[in-house]
């Protein structure tokens, strides 16, 4: 009887003590917890100053707003286009709207009008033909991805010249490089895709 009064008695006085504890928890846990948030967004407050105070603070640029022209000491602008397997390297200055390709008048080397359309299309785009001199070395790929690599030129160098040409370029499609290349050959293939000539016999 004792035995079984003694088990009875440790249920009960833990029973009464859990809520003693379940009551004095949340009486000591309400306080400190509204008193430790306020004072670690007082110390996050404080935290923060000093670093935001100290810390160097970079001018953000506003979509849109014009950037420090990048002219060297020629006045020139420089930049490099790409298209296909053809880089061209730019150079424009303004002028009267004269351009060298290789060392060659655009007429003799871009004897075609349409790649000549092509090269003037930034200008035009941007209201400046005629206005700039264009000075450029083209490499690599034939002639009309050379013409497309002059015209991703200029465009990059027209918009360092005068940034804030940049959006009206950008909403054309000139600051764009044009990443469609030849597909490579594949083994077994006659060319990228194309397969060898079936023979039956």
């Amino acid at each position: 009887m004792a035995d079984e009064k003694k088990p009875e008695t440790e249920e009960a006085s833990a029973a009464d003590a859990a809520p003693e504890a379940a009551a004095a928890a949340p009486a000591e846990d309400k306080p400190t917890t509204v008193t430790d948030l306020s004072q670690l967004g007082e110390a996050m407050a404080a935290a923060d100053a000093p670093a935001t105070a100290t810390a160097p603070v970079t001018p953000v640029s506003e979509p849109g707003s014009p950037t420090e022209p990048q002219i060297d000491a020629q006045g020139r602008s420089y930049a490099t286009g790409k298209r296909k397997d053809a880089v061209a390297r730019v150079w424009i200055k303004p002028g009267k709207g004269e351009v060298i390709v290789n060392k060659r008048s655009v007429e003799t080397y871009f004897a075609r009008p349409v790649l000549r359309m092509v090269i003037n299309q930034p200008f035009v785009a941007a209201a400046r033909d005629n206005q700039f001199d264009v000075f450029c070395t083209v490499k690599g790929g034939g002639l009309s991805g050379q013409a497309g690599a002059v015209r991703h030129g200029i465009s990059q160098a027209l918009a360092l010249f005068e940034p804030a040409l940049r959006p009206t370029l950008k909403k054309g499609g000139f600051l764009t490089r044009d990443a469609r290349v030849v597909e490579r050959k594949k083994y077994g293939k006659a060319k990228a895709r194309r397969s060898f000539q079936f023979s039956k016999r």
